[in-house]
């Protein structure tokens, strides 16, 4: 049976190990190691290289946090305008995810910050029990994260 490629789908994959994330984003082969880095770092003192597809949906999520931040600090964002930032991040994951080609190595590094960007989403949407806010708040600092490792030419993270 195939199954569609959904974000939530998408996303439930980004939660199994890392030979399954490497399939999902469409690499079969062994990249050397049965274990996904502990924690983001530089190539060699250099950011990481990115492609189209990634600036682009990298770009869309973070002009979307952009808008929204004005109103999530002045506490008028309802729980359907949270619902819907975590659909357009859930979305622009899912887009890289299946758009993106980048090395192993920097692929690796990526799923670090798509991991923050997924867990922000489902906080937003109100299933982990804690503050929608808090899940903006990831999704901020995971941009921030891209932005110190990846390059990103022009790149101006939200600022929460």
């Amino acid at each position: 049976m195939k199954l569609p490629a959904t974000p939530l789908l998408l996303a439930a994959l980004f939660a199994l190990s890392p030979a399954v994330q490497a399939q999902a984003h469409g690499h079969s082969h062994d990249h050397g190691s049965a274990e996904a880095p502990a924690s983001l770092h530089l190539n060699a003192g250099k950011k990481w290289q990115t492609d189209a597809p990634l600036r682009g949906a990298m770009g869309r999520i973070n002009g979307a946090m952009v808008r929204a931040l004005p109103r999530i600090h002045q506490e008028r964002f309802s729980d359907a305008d949270y619902a819907a930032l975590a659909t357009t991040v859930n979305k622009e994951v899912a887009y890289a995810v299946e758009h993106c080609k980048l090395d192993a190595e920097a692929d690796a590094m990526l799923h670090l910050v798509i991991a923050d960007l997924l867990a922000g989403a489902e906080v937003m949407q109100g299933q982990e029990g804690t503050a929608r806010h808090d899940g903006a708040v990831k999704v901020v600092k995971a941009l921030q994260a891209y932005g110190n490792y990846f390059a990103h030419p022009g790149w101006k993270p939200a600022q929460g």
